[in-house]
């Protein structure tokens, strides 16, 4: 047998039309470590101190190094759950997000994302796959929810 890297694929891929309103996809858990920040504050160029110095996060009450909104939002990237790799070569891309920040994420914090369908609206050639996102702490709290949108092709899987 030979090797096709066009079949490699780490789940079963579905066609959108096999996808329902009501499936959750969960992520595996991530705990927000001093890399991630330094990781976080090398991509975006964010330096405030309120992400990366702990004397003046402490003088204003905080426990540790404080998530900007979008360190906390990156932990909702589908690629990280089984979904995208479900969705295979049907997702184009990724449309829209909104998002709302509920709780502080510090230095330390495990995040636990999870994604439901809310709606998949078919078009003529392709269809889109909107989400509820959830982020939770590993307390328990919501420190993060909000949509997400993704453009599939439809009728792409062979028979």
């Amino acid at each position: 047998m030979t090797f096709d890297p066009q079949t490699h694929w780490s789940h079963p891929v579905r066609a959108f039309e096999d996808f329902a309103v009501g499936e959750v996809f969960r992520a595996p858990s991530r705990t927000m470590t001093e890399g991630v920040f330094a990781a976080f504050q090398a991509a975006s160029g964010d330096n405030h101190p309120i992400h990366y110095d702990r004397a003046y996060l402490a003088r204003r009450g905080h426990r540790d190094l404080m998530a900007h909104g979008y360190q906390t939002l990156i932990q909702a990237a589908i690629g990280a759950s089984p979904l995208a790799h479900q969705m295979g070569d049907a997702l184009i891309g990724f449309i829209e997000q909104s998002s709302r920040f509920r709780a502080p994420v510090h230095c330390g914090d495990t995040l636990y994302p999870a994604f439901e369908i809310t709606a998949l609206t078919p078009g003529r050639t392709t269809g889109v796959m909107e989400l509820a996102v959830t982020i939770h702490n590993q307390d328990g709290v919501l420190v993060a929810d909000g949509v997400q949108k993704y453009l599939m092709a439809l009728n792409i899987l062979e028979d």
